[in-house]
């Protein structure tokens, strides 16, 4: 992707700027010729494809339906493409359902090769659909190409505000946080939590993310997040902390050299 979105702030300086001028960048990327053409190849061809070896076969194809899901990753991983796709998501055990990443239960569940004997790329939405979730994917990637928080902070608006809607038990809609590294990674972030948390029991983090969350934003309810007013308070919480962590960061080296300078004078003053 050639495209590069105007980025001139750092931090949640940056973040507002970027949300200020959010409709005017994704609409040149959308113009951006690259795009223009991937969009043309996805609505000519998607109708003709009958099964999921049909898709891995087209590498075009396949890029926008991978990127349509945040799967960009996977071009090459064919043959597990394939079977992700054939195992559909009906089934318990289908592949798809057993892997932590929800996004590929999302991509199986959106074709339906394994479920349905007429797959949902030959309905008539299915392309405008994919296209506008690739659209968005494409743009979050070139952002984070320049700055990954904001590719983050992007992803959790989209993710978070679907899934506080959803009528799933809190501790359901909390175990897909932890589940997604990215919304993990904001979450973490936003409510000071090391990564190291990762390597205690699920429940115990369950438990310690619910905690800080109900300390930090007043609940520890997910549903809260579908508000986009509280969205935006942990996006800048989010932010806000990460530049503090990265100056933290960039600085220590500094300070730890100023210390040995003084104590090195400190030193010869004594000689």
């Amino acid at each position: 992707m050639n495209y590069a979105p105007a980025l001139p702030l750092p931090g949640y300086a940056g973040w507002t700027f970027l949300k200020r001028t959010l409709p005017a960048q994704t609409q040149a990327l959308q113009a951006s010729p690259e795009m223009k053409r991937d969009e043309a190849y996805f609505r000519a061809k998607i109708g003709s494809i009958n099964s999921a070896e049909d898709l891995v076969k087209d590498r075009r194809l396949l890029k926008v339906a991978l990127g349509a899901y945040g799967l960009d990753g996977d071009i090459n991983n064919r043959f597990f493409i394939r079977k992700v796709l054939e195992g559909g998501t009906l089934k318990d055990g289908s592949l798809a359902n057993r892997l932590a990443d929800k996004q590929y239960l999302k991509l199986a569940d959106a074709f339906g090769f394994g479920d349905f004997s007429t797959p949902r790329n030959k309905l008539s939405d299915f392309a405008d659909k994919t296209l506008a979730l690739y659209r968005t994917r494409q743009f979050e990637g070139a952002v984070g190409q320049q700055n990954g928080d904001f590719r983050l902070a992007l992803n959790a608006e989209r993710e978070l505000g679907a899934l506080a809607g959803k009528s799933s038990s809190n501790d359901t809609k909390w175990f897909t946080v932890l589940g997604s590294p990215p919304l993990r990674k904001v979450f973490e972030t936003a409510l000071r939590l090391p990564a190291s948390i990762g390597a205690i029991d699920i429940d115990r983090q369950l438990a310690v993310f619910k905690s800080r969350a109900e300390a930090q934003f007043g609940s520890s309810d997910l549903s809260n997040f579908a508000d986009p007013a509280k969205l935006e308070t942990l996006l800048r919480s989010f932010l806000l902390a990460s530049e503090q962590t990265a100056y933290s960061s960039a600085t220590q080296p500094a300070a730890r050299a100023l210390q040995m300078l003084q104590t090195s004078s400190s030193l010869f003053a004594r000689l």
